[in-house]
């Protein structure tokens, strides 16, 4: 199951933008659902949980501020952020009265747009947010200093290590197959002639296992990867 603190869904109908986006938010370790029209957003938000909902207003099918006004009644309670280019008074007015934690208007810088996401996190799920350790069997991994250790042994990782370190062990135990991997690690869609995804497995694999007598790392054949503390 992922982490509810970490778990977001971005709804943006242009596609350049939602895959910068959802490619700057997974580097910087969230797991990101997107959604290009409102139909599918307001799908994932009442089947799905979600720490932070980021919405555009003009979206094909069900515009934005329909979809939170749908969750509300729906008694689904992820915080909402607006990105959108409509900056009028009454649209964030609506928005913050129909139960919006914040808005932002397009363009945008990147660094601003993650510091409110981060700031919405901490306001609406406080302690979910305090949590920065991630532990399964002897492997911990500190989310402020990116680094892991496990049995008391240091393991310095690249960013996309810890990122990718970062996703197994919040879905411990949770087969995550190749194209899951690179929609969510390279914002990429699966090409399976390309060993990118087996490649950056088998680097985090020998920092991880190659020393231990119990692997966490264990490939499900012809499906994918699953991270698990021995029985």
């Amino acid at each position: 199951m992922t982490s509810n603190a970490t778990k977001l869904l971005l709804v943006e109908d242009q596609e350049t933008a939602a895959t910068y986006i959802a490619k700057g938010l997974r580097e910087e370790g969230f797991v990101v659902d997107v959604a290009y029209n409102g139909p599918d957003g307001l799908h994932y938000l009442l089947t799905e949980e979600y720490s932070l909902a980021i919405l555009d207003i003009m979206l094909p099918g069900i515009d934005g501020l329909t979809i939170l006004e749908t969750v509300k009644k729906a008694d689904r309670t992820p915080a909402v952020l607006f990105l959108t280019a409509r900056d009028g008074v009454e649209d964030r007015v609506r928005g913050l009265e129909l139960g919006a934690d914040d808005y932002l208007v397009k363009p945008f810088a990147f660094a601003e747009l993650l510091a409110r996401i981060r700031a919405l996190l901490r306001r609406c799920s406080p302690i979910i947010s305090a949590e920065t350790d991630l532990t399964v069997g002897d492997l911990t991994l500190n989310l402020l200093t990116h680094q892991a250790t496990r049995a008391d042994k240091v393991i310095d990782l690249t960013p996309k290590e810890f990122a990718l370190l970062q996703l197994f062990m919040r879905r411990k135990g949770e087969v995550l197959t190749r194209t899951v991997l690179a929609e969510q690690l390279w914002g990429i869609n699966f090409d399976c002639d390309t060993n990118v995804v087996d490649v950056a497995v088998s680097r985090l694999r020998i920092k991880i296992d190659a020393d231990a007598t119990h692997k966490l790392i264990h490939t499900q054949r012809g499906v994918g990867y699953v991270l698990k503390a021995e029985e």
